[in-house]
């Protein structure tokens, strides 16, 4: 969770723009997170957060600026002066650095835990199964499921299939993992399974970005939070200071509202 500021940034976003259509959803974002940072993005539906992070693992090509992760172009190649777009299998390769979690869980429902867990490093690592095995073994203790190895996901919990997806996301042993909003899908009472997966691995030192409604996740477990409206960053800070004393008029009146309390029926 300490960031490492005398390093190159994991990720650096220089005035990323994108665009669907006529409808600009990314402004013109600037945002660093250093290596072993935690930085949660916060804001209401349609301020571009998810996109944001789809950008980074280059899900969505940006339409403007640039992007690194990890120190290099993200979905291009800088040959002289020019960048020249990778191929399929090039931004694949680069890709297999970043583990990305999603709010669906998107498990292979005809492989059971274990086979989901070993499917990508064995095809795009071209790993021993005997290797990836061990892996997947050790991700499923670490997330407290090591009894469901040999199940299937229609027989896991919302939560259970949320973690599952964090470990095979694991399994790639990734430099960098993105989390968009991985509890909104669950029912209340499973959420603070998944989320105390997430805090171990962020005092593991792993650098992650999470989109999050989860304000409390956000403060004491982020180093930094992100706000953003309208595909801008508006704010951005310390978590602690952001939540509890944000300084712009647009940031208090999100948190006001997420944080109030439901009215008493």
């Amino acid at each position: 969770m300490t960031a490492m500021n005398n390093a190159e940034p994991m990720v650096k976003a220089n005035a990323v723009c994108k665009d669907f259509g006529s409808n600009q959803v990314l402004k013109g974002i600037d945002l660093h997170v250093q290596q072993g940072e935690v930085v949660c993005l916060i804001g209401p539906s349609g301020s571009g957060k998810s996109t944001f992070l789809r950008c980074i693992n280059h899900l969505e090509a940006i339409d403007g600026g640039r992007m690194w992760v990890n120190g290099k172009i993200v979905g291009y190649e800088l040959k002289g002066n020019r960048l020249y777009e990778q191929s399929h299998n090039e931004i694949c390769h680069s890709r297999s650095d970043v583990g990305m979690v999603f709010q669906q869980f998107n498990l292979f429902p005809h492989m059971t835990v274990l086979q989901n867990l070993i499917e990508a490093p064995r095809l795009v690592r071209k790993e021993r199964k005997a290797t990836a095995v061990a892996r997947a073994k050790s991700l499923l203790d670490k997330v407290g499921l090591s009894e469901k190895a040999d199940a299937y996901p229609r027989q896991l919990s919302g939560g259970q299939q949320q973690r599952v997806a964090i470990a095979r996301a694991l399994c790639m042993e990734p430099k960098l993992m993105l989390f968009d909003e991985p509890t909104s899908a669950l029912d209340p009472e499973l959420v603070g399974e998944v989320l105390k997966v997430m805090k171990d691995l962020a005092t593991s030192g792993m650098t992650m970005v999470v989109v999050t409604h989860e304000m409390n996740f956000a403060r004491d477990v982020a180093d930094r939070v992100v706000f953003m409206d309208d595909g801008y960053v508006v704010e951005e800070g310390p978590a602690r200071d952001v939540i509890t004393n944000p300084q712009n008029e647009r940031t208090k009146a999100f948190l006001a509202s997420v944080l109030a309390e439901p009215a008493a029926a």
